[in-house]
C-alpha cells in the first residue's frame, strides 16, 4: 500500500485521515476521491478498499469522521458485533458525529485533496452511513465534487430535515447509488422518494438494487459480505469514476 497519514484541521478540531496513492504514481497526475466509512470506522478493511480505488488511478481521502470522539479503540469487527455494549457504542458515537459535522468538515477535506490534486476533478464514496453523507456532500460542494457512488447508503430520503434527497436540487455531481435487495435503512418507500427527488432536480442518476445482498455488503469484515456483489458494485463505482473524473 502507498499511504500517509495527515492531520486535516477543521472548525472543530484536528482530523487523521490517511492518503492512499497509486503506488509509483505521481498524484499531481491523478484526480482525487474523497471516501467516506461506514459506521464501523477506520480500520483495515476500509484501508483495503480505499488502496483499491487509488491503484485504478486516484488519490484516496479516508478521513475518520468520528475525531471529535477523541481518541478511541479501532473496530475489530467480529468482536464488537457479539458484544452488546460495543455494539450500542458504535451507534451512539455515529449518532453524535451528525451529518451537519461531516458537512461541515467535507470543506476542510476537499482543502487537503486540493493540495495533493491542484485543479483536477474530484468524486466522493461512501459507505453505509458514509453513503448518505457522500450524497449530501455533493449538494454541499456542487462545484467541487463531480461524482458521487453511495454503496448500501442509510437513510437516504427519510423524514429528517438534513435527509439527503433534500439537497438534490443542489446536486450538479453524476449520481450512483448501490443499495441492497432488502435494507431496513433504506426501504422501497425510501427508494422511491430518492429517485423521484432525482428526477425532479434533472440529477443524472443511477439507483441500482443488488437482489440477494445485505446491508453492508461491500465490505470485507461484514459478516454479510458478498464477493459477487461486491466486485460487481466496484466495477460500478470505477466506471462512474472512469468516465467523470479524467481530464
Amino acid at each position: 500500500m502507498s499511504q500517509q497519514a495527515l492531520e486535516i484541521e477543521t472548525a472543530d478540531g484536528i482530523c487523521p485521515a490517511v492518503l492512499f496513492r497509486p503506488d509509483a504514481a505521481n498524484a499531481s497526475d491523478c484526480p482525487g476521491l474523497l471516501f467516506y466509512m461506514d459506521i464501523f470506522g477506520p480500520r483495515p478493511a476500509l484501508d483495503g478498499m480505499a488502496q483499491r480505488l487509488a491503484d485504478q488511478g486516484y488519490v484516496v481521502l479516508l478521513p475518520d469522521l468520528f475525531y471529535r470522539e477523541g481518541a478511541y479503540e479501532p473496530v475489530d469487527l467480529g468482536r464488537t458485533l457479539a458484544d452488546d455494549a460495543a455494539k450500542a457504542e458504535v451507534f451512539s458515537r455515529a449518532k453524535r458525529t451528525t451529518p451537519a459535522m461531516t458537512r461541515s468538515d467535507s470543506e476542510a477535506f476537499i482543502a487537503a485533496l486540493r493540495r495533493e490534486v491542484g485543479a483536477r476533478r474530484l468524486g466522493v464514496v461512501g459507505y453505509c452511513m458514509g453513503g448518505a453523507r457522500a450524497i449530501t456532500a455533493a449538494g454541499a460542494y456542487p462545484d467541487d465534487l463531480v461524482a458521487v457512488a453511495s454503496l448500501h447508503g442509510s437513510r437516504l430520503a427519510d423524514d429528517a430535515p438534513d435527509s439527503p434527497h433534500r439537497s438534490a436540487a443542489a446536486i450538479k455531481a453524476r449520481v450512483y447509488v448501490g443499495c441492497a435487495g432488502v435494507d431496513g435503512s433504506f426501504p422501497p418507500e425510501q427508494s422511491t422518494a430518492l429517485a423521484d427527488a432525482f428526477r425532479r432536480a434533472e440529477v443524472d442518476f443511477t439507483l441500482e438494487n443488488y437482489v440477494g445482498c445485505a446491508h453492508g455488503w461491500t465490505v470485507p469484515d461484514q459478516p454479510v459480505f458478498n464477493p459477487e456483489g461486491a466486485e460487481r458494485a466496484f466495477r460500478r463505482v470505477c466506471a462512474l469514476f472512469g468516465e467523470t473524473l479524467p481530464g
